[in-house]
């Protein structure tokens, strides 16, 4: 079963008879002075935050997808704008990199981010390696564009720097 938006909103359905239910038991409790009724009043008003947050899901649920050959990354640098840039190992290969990237266009998506005059939201993979003792050195192996606005993107443009790749790969040995 998966989380859609739909799920949700069922869900918070079947929870908003479950409040009615409760506000009537609650009702009749303090109506007819149960010894009781505080704790009915305690359980509808708490069914009531999780009508709320099932309902506020039903827009948007918090879900991550699973794209086949990517490899973990980390999030470095992510104001909730319109760029982002995530790390990957250096030994990463072509084709996880470009489902690595696939992946974080997904994953990073939220239609909450500040678009700053893009309509784009630009994800940088980039990896460190370490050419020699002491020296440090960031590569940028690539990129992916995605809408800022439309969660399942037909357009999703994924770029990967060939002449940088060989020369990790160059590096790499």
């Amino acid at each position: 079963m998966s989380l859609t938006p739909a799920l949700f909103g069922q869900l918070s359905q079947g929870m908003g008879v479950f409040v009615l239910a409760c506000a009537l038991v609650t009702g009749l409790a303090v109506s007819q002075q149960w010894s009781w009724r505080y704790r009915m009043v305690g359980v509808t008003l708490f069914s009531v935050v999780l009508v709320v947050g099932l309902f506020s899901l039903s827009f948007e649920p918090i879900t991550r997808s699973s794209v086949q050959g990517a490899v973990p990354f980390k999030l470095v640098y992510d104001r909730f704008g319109s760029r982002a840039t995530i790390a990957v190992a250096p030994s990463i290969a072509y084709d996880e990199l470009e489902a690595t990237l696939k992946q974080a266009g997904s994953n990073l998506f939220s239609s909450g981010r500040i678009n700053q005059g893009d309509k784009q939201l630009t994800i940088y993979a980039r990896t460190i390696v370490h050419p020699r003792d002491g020296v440090s050195q960031p590569i940028y192996l690539g990129y992916v564009k995605r809408s800022l606005t439309l969660r399942n993107d037909p357009d999703l443009e994924v770029k990967v720097f060939d002449d940088k790749f060989a020369e990790l790969t160059q590096i790499r040995g």
